[in-house]
């Protein structure tokens, strides 16, 4: 509502100011009839106003999209190769998918299965997965520990933790994290002792940077191959995008 009458204000301002220009100089009775007449047209055919609503959004999405591309090709060696985050998927895929996550977030949740899916029907996708835990907490400890369990037991072990927190019900501690380390075998002492190493607060600190750099301030964040794709998407908008990109 704010935005449809701040266009309404707008489209009738720039209304009478273009007409200014062609009738200057009009007297103060004479612009206060023209806007009158302006409004009076405006209350007649609101139509137009949300023609003109759509119009606005629609250049706003244009404008939007052409400075995510722009962010992606800034900061492609810091999504696609930066030498530490999780690859699955098909290493040697044609399309890459980057996924920014958070292990509380319940849209990631959801997104988790669909995902996964669309690896294994499509099979030659690249996932790369970044850490950015931003819910709290409970989010930074989850991630302080799967990136541990990478750097410490490697991506496979990683994925089995990373898909068992995105079903882990209850609260996110320590001691939950420790019960569900050894149901995995993980050698819990050594990964405790990682998981506030420099090793560690240096990656997530690093993904950090990287989502402020892609204005990125929700999860999940995609990106396709060199598109920002922010918030949940259902699997037929990805296998659809997925088949765009391949033209």
């Amino acid at each position: 509502m704010k935005r449809l009458l701040a266009t309404s204000a707008l489209l009738t301002a720039v209304a009478t100011a273009g007409f200014a220009q062609d009738l200057t100089p009009m007297t103060d009775e004479e612009r206060a009839l023209f806007r009158a007449e302006v409004r009076s047209y405006l209350l007649d055919n609101p139509e137009v106003i949300m023609q003109a609503v759509e119009v606005l959004q629609t250049r706003e999405a244009e404008k939007q999209a052409k400075a995510d591309f722009d962010l992606v090709a800034q900061n492609a060696d810091a999504l696609f190769d930066d030498g530490y985050s999780y690859v699955g998927g098909n290493p040697y895929g044609d399309i890459v998918l980057v996924e920014f996550l958070d292990y509380r977030c319940g849209y990631c949740r959801r997104a988790h299965s669909e995902v996964a899916e669309l690896l294994e029907t499509d099979g030659n996708i690249k996932l790369i997965v970044k850490e950015l835990p931003i819910l709290g907490d409970g989010s930074v400890l989850a991630s302080r520990f799967a990136v541990a369990v990478k750097q410490l037991a490697g991506g496979d072990s990683y994925k089995a933790i990373g898909d068992a927190l995105m079903s882990f019900q209850g609260d996110i501690t320590l001691p939950a994290l420790r019960r569900l380390g050894s149901t995995f075998g993980l050698d819990m002492e050594a990964i405790e002792a990682r998981m506030d190493s420099e090793d560690v607060t240096a990656e997530i600190a690093q993904t950090r940077a990287l989502a402020g750099a892609l204005a990125i301030n929700g999860t999940p964040t995609f990106v396709m191959q060199d598109e920002l794709l922010r918030g949940y998407l259902p699997l037929q908008q990805m296998q659809a995008i997925v088949s765009d990109k391949r033209g």
